[in-house]
């Protein structure tokens, strides 16, 4: 009597683990990266948009704010997705976005922050590490 062989031997069972367990020690930090990035550059994006509007509010006597029944409303909600929102009203102002749990951990509590200077430029900043900031920023 010849037994075919219906299933796979213990060997060939333990090389598919330890290769599953390799590709996942080696995926799992990497898109625990990509998560914290995404994060950030989305936090950016939701802020960014602040930045015209401000520019409005203060180029018309205005002072910038993000009540929605304020004359200078810059026009972002507070919390985002992504972060509380927190302005400077001068004139060489900020708009900062603090990460708020329930993102990448790395991402909480880091900030993102548009700097105006007097006369209108515009420079982002981070306290992100450098592998995690969106291109943007410094």
């Amino acid at each position: 009597m010849n037994h075919a062989q219906k299933g796979f031997t213990l060997i060939e069972l333990m090389i598919v683990v330890a290769i599953i367990g390799i590709l996942a020690a080696i995926a799992i930090p990497q898109y625990q990266d990509y998560t914290v990035k995404s994060n950030a550059a989305a936090a950016l994006a939701e802020i960014t948009p602040g930045k015209v509007a401000f520019e409005q509010a203060i180029n018309e006597g205005k002072t910038p704010s993000l009540t929605a029944a304020d004359e200078g409303f810059i026009g972002i909600t507070n919390p985002t997705s992504y972060c509380t929102v927190s302005i400077n009203a001068a004139a060489d102002g900020e708009i900062k976005c603090t990460g708020i749990n329930g993102n990448a951990a790395k991402f909480n509590g880091k900030e993102i922050t548009w700097s105006r200077t007097a006369d209108g430029e515009w420079s982002c900043t981070s306290t992100l590490d450098a592998k995690y900031k969106p291109g943007k920023c410094s």
